[in-house]
């Protein structure tokens, strides 16, 4: 089943909301049990499944003071394709371009985050 633009909207700014908060545990349940998780692509590292996804998340946690801004959405079926600005601590800022797909319930099934070292900004 594909999802409408606004669902994929709504599914993406549910995620970019619940990442400010920074819990990593509501963040991991916004994913599917079997879900898969790799940021940044090709780092190497996949993170498979809700439990090492919570694990991931939990870096974020840690940093405290996180602030997030849709910057420009795609929608495509089942997937969305995103530019976003993420504050951390007020120390620094990442524009990464996620990948999502997501199933019937709007959970998440897997994320790619686009980004490298050098897209990080010092503020």
């Amino acid at each position: 089943m594909s999802h409408d633009a606004a669902a994929l909207e709504t599914f993406v700014k549910r995620y970019l909301d619940t990442c400010a908060k920074g819990v990593a545990a509501d963040i991991a349940a916004l994913y599917a049990e079997d879900a898969t998780l790799e940021d940044p692509v090709g780092s190497g590292e996949v993170h498979i499944g809700r439990q090492a996804i919570e694990g991931f998340y939990k870096n974020i946690e840690a940093a405290g003071g996180i602030s997030t801004e849709l910057l420009s959405f795609r929608p495509g079926g089942t997937e969305a394709a995103f530019v976003f600005a993420i504050t951390i601590g007020g120390a620094m800022r990442i524009e990464p371009i996620e990948v999502m797909t997501f199933d019937d319930d709007g959970q998440i099934t897997s994320m790619k985050a686009y980004w490298s070292p050098a897209d990080i900004k010092q503020l």
